[in-house]
């Protein structure tokens, strides 16, 4: 039947952008919440428990649209002794401070945090493209998390000492809050001063404006902006330095994890693996489809996505009917475009990727996977999308599925921390589990298999640090503990106690669970 003349007049209404959310708004907002971290357009360094505006500011854009918002006030590394110095001196006079009054001060900055925690999402969507849910459940969980610290702090702290110096904590840019804010500020709670490199990617105001509540309250916190290079001899080998906690890729975590394991020094190292999802003599297809849906949250930017499919090949046919529905249902786009101003923000599965330069690596090393022999089975386009009229959508990538890249491809072997899905077929649980440990350790994967004996059997054998059984396994907090496997983590594990344990002195003897040169941190 064909179309009514009326239903081809129908067409979806232009979107618009939310009122009150624009990065003007939202700069705005922060000046007037914390002028003394805020200069005009610029953000400033906090170092010796005061404001500075040194540095030299880099002009950033928004990966969201392009927009124009406030870049690193880079030091170099002669100001980054100064402030790592200055630390020490913060640090020696907190170590000494009841831990009463830690817990007051944290827990002021708590409520500081969750007075602002609006403004502290909205920072974060424009600055590194979280999708506005996500956005606002970073901040959340950085917030709940370190207040159930506080309420077991005082168990996890006894017969113990914070550490002789501050703790320097270099992270990547995808979790501001729920990894590097909530980090320091139960480091913290445990009787260190921190320090904190703005990650050079994206978080800068959101950072600022959490190190600033936390600064009001005299929680001993530093925050600069530098190049890893430049800044690396301050952050890392200072003898001032009492631990570095590090997040990042493997290239820059090997050079940091052979500066402290020459010095010594106390250090937490998680570091990128590719994580697996193995699906082996298994038939529970419906309940696979939402779980497949829900690995693409923020463009599977995080550490515990799951880009890889490891499927046996009898089993392949079902697997795809279950996953195309899927990757076919995943939203993207602009996470502040809305059809009308009194629309609410959309539900979006994940927004830009963090720039430009990272969505064109992707779709290049796609384009050459392809060319070498990978088959395309999902390719989305940005038409899909969720767009503001003519906005600028070069930081967007669509979900993108490769069955068997070639082993020339990075793809093949490496984690892309983008909404690229790879799958590999097998015929044998040999070849499943050299598939799924491709990369050397990873932190997570996960064995779909209906068989429990068969699970019990093959997951010790996936060199993965945590592995679920027909679920995604995530970082965890509080009482599960976390590391990696081979090259995907060095140093203390964490988690719960052993988060605390891991910046504080306990009795001689301790040997701390972890990844280190002789398996005990030194002394």
């Amino acid at each position: 039947m064909a179309p009514t003349a009326e239903a081809d007049d129908i067409t979806p209404a232009a979107l618009t952008l939310k009122p009150g959310t624009s990065w003007q708004d939202a700069w705005q907002r922060s000046l007037a919440v914390a002028p003394e971290a805020f200069r005009d357009d610029q953000a400033l360094n906090l170092w010796a428990a005061a404001w500075h505006a040194d540095g030299r500011p880099l002009p950033a854009t928004s990966p969201v649209d392009g927009t124009p918002i406030a870049g690193p006030p880079r030091l170099d590394a002669d100001a980054a002794r100064h402030a790592v110095r200055a630390s020490l001196d913060q640090h020696r006079a907190w170590r000494q401070t009841p831990l009463a009054e830690r817990k007051a001060r944290i827990g002021a900055t708590l409520d500081a945090l969750t007075e602002h925690r609006e403004l502290l999402a909205l920072l974060l969507v424009w600055e590194i493209g979280k999708p506005w849910k996500l956005a606002r459940a970073d901040v959340d969980r950085a917030i709940d998390g370190v207040r159930w610290y506080l309420s077991e702090v005082d168990r996890m702290i006894d017969g113990r000492t914070p550490l002789t110096g501050p703790v320097s904590n270099i992270a990547s840019w995808n979790y501001p809050m729920s990894v590097l804010i909530h980090a320091m500020l139960v480091q913290a709670l445990a009787g260190n001063a921190v320090i904190a490199k703005t990650p050079t990617d994206g978080g800068l105001a959101c950072l600022t404006l959490a190190c600033a509540l936390a600064a009001r309250e005299g929680v001993p916190a530093t925050l600069v902006s530098g190049s890893g290079g430049e800044l690396s001899p301050a952050l890392v080998r200072s003898p001032e330095i009492g631990c570095v906690s590090f997040v990042g890729g493997r290239d820059t975590g090997a050079r940091v994890a052979t500066a402290v394991a020459d010095l010594g020094k106390r250090h937490i190292l998680e570091q990128e693996g590719l994580n697996t999802w193995g699906i082996w003599n298994y038939s529970d297809w419906p309940t696979l489809t939402p779980l497949l849906r829900k690995t693409f949250d923020y463009a599977k930017q995080r550490c515990t996505a799951y880009p890889r499919f490891v499927v046996q090949r009898d089993a392949f046919a079902d697997f795809l009917a279950a996953y195309l529905p899927a990757v076919r249902s995943v939203r993207f786009g602009h996470p502040l475009a809305v059809p009308d101003p009194a629309a609410p923000l959309p539900e979006l599965d994940f927004g830009p990727l963090i720039n430009t330069a990272k969505a064109k690596e992707l779709d290049d090393l796609t384009t050459e996977a392809v060319s070498r022999g990978a088959v395309p089975l999902h390719r989305g386009a940005l038409a899909d999308g969720h767009f503001l009229p003519g906005q600028d959508t070069s930081a967007y990538l669509p979900p993108t599925t490769l069955l068997a890249p070639p082993p020339s491809s990075p793809l093949h072997h490496a984690e892309p921390f983008g909404p690229v899905d790879t799958i590999v077929l097998v015929d044998t649980e040999a070849e499943l589990l050299a598939a799924m440990n491709a990369s050397n350790g990873a932190l997570v994967a996960t064995l779909s298999t209906d068989d429990p004996d068969t699970y019990a059997r093959l997951a010790p054998q996936i060199r993965a640090f945590k592995v679920g059984h027909g679920k995604p396994r995530s970082r965890g907090d509080r009482d599960e503990l976390f590391g990696g496997f081979g090259n995907s983590w060095s140093g203390a594990f964490v988690g719960g106690e052993l988060l605390v344990h891991a910046v504080t002195e306990g009795p001689t003897s301790e040997r701390l669970p972890g990844n280190f040169p002789d398996y005990h941190l030194m002394p």
